[in-house]
């Protein structure tokens, strides 16, 4: 008699490890689920500042009364328009993003719940395995999204960089442009790398 009870005791105690390892699997993915979300958010953040600031550059720059005296004015308000597109079409992007992410969230949570419903009453045992893949594709979704804005800051940056080379060529001496053979980069040796970088005031 006592022998069935202590296989009772090890086969209750083996269910509730069991139990309690399938619902901290849920928790794992929440968390880094959380952190996908907070770190989207900041980006959103940033991305909407960047928006603001190119907004008020373009204000400044259509108020100008003497548009001939600023170097490359038609240029510079093009750069500015195309940015302001890219940077709004990254923002909605980073929007679906965060939605997509706290979906995924939602459908841990929901999967932990339905564990404790499956573990308790013994009813449903199948049903946390399919609202888990949901998440996962949910996650992966706005993964997919985050590769694609990241591409557009990447070429946001590259449009800005090539404008601002293009300004130093424009306003800058001329013996001072004709020290590099492309974009950033100086002609000759290296030891005058850093005497530029200073002048140009770089690290």
């Amino acid at each position: 008699m006592l022998a069935s009870e202590i296989v009772n005791i090890k086969d209750n105690f083996g269910s509730t490890i069991e139990f309690l390892t399938a619902m901290v699997t849920p928790t794992l993915l929440i968390s880094a689920t959380g952190s996908l979300v907070l770190s989207t958010s900041t980006r959103l953040g940033r991305v909407v500042d960047r928006a603001r600031e190119l907004e008020r550059r373009l204000g400044e720059m259509i108020y100008v009364e003497d548009k001939s005296e600023v170097p490359l004015y038609e240029k510079r308000v093009e750069v500015i328009v195309d940015l302001l597109d890219k940077v709004t079409s990254r923002s909605r992007l980073l929007q679906r993003a965060m939605a997509t992410f706290y979906y995924g969230l939602g459908m841990f949570i929901l999967t932990s719940v339905t564990i404790a419903v499956a573990g308790l009453f013994n009813i449903y045992r199948w049903l946390p395995v399919p609202i888990g893949v949901i998440g996962i594709l949910f996650l992966l979704y706005g993964s997919l999204l985050m590769l694609k804005e990241t591409s557009m800051a990447t070429a946001t940056i590259k449009q800005e960089m090539d404008f601002t080379w293009e300004l130093a060529r424009e306003v800058a001496p001329k013996e001072v442009v004709s020290r590099y053979n492309a974009k950033g980069r100086i002609k000759g040796s290296k030891k005058h790398a850093p005497k530029v970088s200073k002048t140009l005031g770089g690290d």
